[in-house]
């Protein structure tokens, strides 16, 4: 189908998520070990010791194994985004989509079909490729003699939904991911503030008062 050959002039994507995570992961490792845990954020050049006053960077590696994972969602989420921007810039095609609907029409008001199929290769993108399906369709069903009206309009509508159907996962590519994972960093973060809540409990528990240490020691195991 003509569709298919057209779909290869389009961005389609980045298909494995995966790699993109594990890449992310990476990176956001690296973040973390050498620029948030650079020894001259910390008193003495020591990571183990208390970050120096005012540092961020600093304050930001004290949260432990929590912020890599944090910018790994994080930096997942961008990359996608940005992938998707260009997937979908892509699936419009080269020129304005206004201007290519407006010269579709005039070229079909004019009866100018081959006009029609030039404005669909000359614009690409996945709205072309499916306009491309459709003229072609109807092409065919005005030189068939044997189909009544219905009949005709009924291949156009079923070609129309069939060329939509190949062009649509291009275009919901990784968008479930993206969801998936901005709601995931939104947990991650909670629960990075619940373990240093039990933490400084724990803490308070070791070295607090014997009125706090009950207390603590409770909070500390939930």
């Amino acid at each position: 189908m003509e569709t298919n050959q057209k779909k290869a002039y389009s961005f389609t994507g980045i298909r494995s998520a995966g790699l993109v995570i594990i890449f992310c992961f990476i990176i956001a490792v690296c973040i973390y070990q050498f620029l948030l845990g650079n020894p001259a954020n910390f008193m003495n050049n020591d990571p183990n010791n208390h970050p120096l006053p005012g540092n961020f960077l600093g304050t930001i590696y004290k949260g432990g194994f929590i912020v890599p994972i944090i910018q790994t969602l994080l930096l997942t989420v961008l990359a996608l985004s940005i992938e998707r921007y260009f997937a979908l810039r892509s699936a419009f095609g080269k020129g304005s989509l206004v201007k290519f609907v407006k010269n579709i029409k005039e070229a079909l008001t004019a009866g100018d079909l081959k006009k029609a199929q030039a404005i669909c290769d000359k614009q690409r993108g996945s709205v072309a490729n499916v306009v491309t399906s459709t003229l072609q369709k109807y092409d065919e069903m005005e030189r068939d003699a044997t189909l009544s009206k219905d009949q005709k309009l009924l291949a156009i509508q079923k070609e129309l939904e069939e060329a939509t159907a190949l062009e649509l996962p291009m275009m919901e590519q990784n968008l479930p991911i993206i969801g998936t994972i901005t709601t995931l960093g939104t947990l991650m973060g909670l629960l990075g503030t619940v373990i240093g809540m039990i933490r400084s409990f724990a803490a308070l528990a070791a070295g607090g008062a014997a009125d706090s240490m009950a207390l603590s020691q409770g909070i500390s195991e939930a």
